[in-house]
């Protein structure tokens, strides 16, 4: 994601500094014993900050690392007691999340990093699925989200080269008869879904 810089970014991350955790100590002691569902890469935060209004049963860790998408989802959120932002990168993961912890991790319209080299950086490449594996409970799933077609399919064949199963599938959610109706969008996904683009969905977990 590329952005403006903000000039008044400092500011503005000052004044919903409560909405962030600086330690995965602060994370936990915040998150209680509730179900945890992580996003990676929230960008501007409209999926999660309306899947934790909608979900007050639930805690939601919102991760990005773009300080001005991150500052726009903390002022979004303001006030929603079952959310908090993570400013970190998605190698950090395992710093932040002990095995077995996250209920739920959604990944959706990350980079698709185009270049062959670049694969590795994608955030559903086989070392970030290994990590995955690790941090999911015994029934957590992963819910990946994408209008890329060709990281879509590098996405399948990631996942069954390291043996996880898809339970479900579709290559146009929006026209799919089984979509959940009221599932947020992210802002970009409001964008393609206007366009009249298709928007392909997993839902997958490790085997076992």
């Amino acid at each position: 994601m590329r952005m403006r810089k903000k000039k008044n970014l400092i500011p503005r991350l000052d004044a919903v500094s409560h909405m962030f955790c600086e330690t995965p100590e602060e994370l936990h002691t915040v998150r209680g014993e509730r179900e945890l569902w992580v996003e990676l890469g929230c960008g501007m935060g409209t999926f999660a900050t309306a899947t934790a209004r909608e979900n007050q049963n639930i805690f939601v860790a919102a991760i990005e690392r773009i300080s001005e998408a991150i500052v726009v989802a903390a002022e979004r959120a303001d006030g929603i007691q079952n959310i908090r932002f993570i400013r970190r990168d998605a190698a950090e993961l395992e710093q932040w999340f002990a095995p077995g912890s996250i209920n739920r991790l959604y990944i959706q319209f990350c980079d698709p990093w185009h270049k062959k080299k670049q694969g590795k950086r994608r955030l559903t490449h086989r070392n970030f699925l290994s990590i995955y594996s690790k941090l999911l409970s015994p029934n957590g799933i992963l819910v990946f989200k994408t209008d890329n077609v060709p990281l879509f399919e590098f996405t399948l064949e990631e996942l069954e080269a390291s043996g996880w199963e898809i339970p479900e599938i579709s290559r146009d959610w929006h026209g799919d008869p089984l979509r959940a109706a009221d599932e947020p969008m992210t802002e970009y996904e409001s964008k393609f879904f206007a366009k009249g683009q298709p928007i392909s969905r997993l839902i997958t977990h490790p085997r076992g």
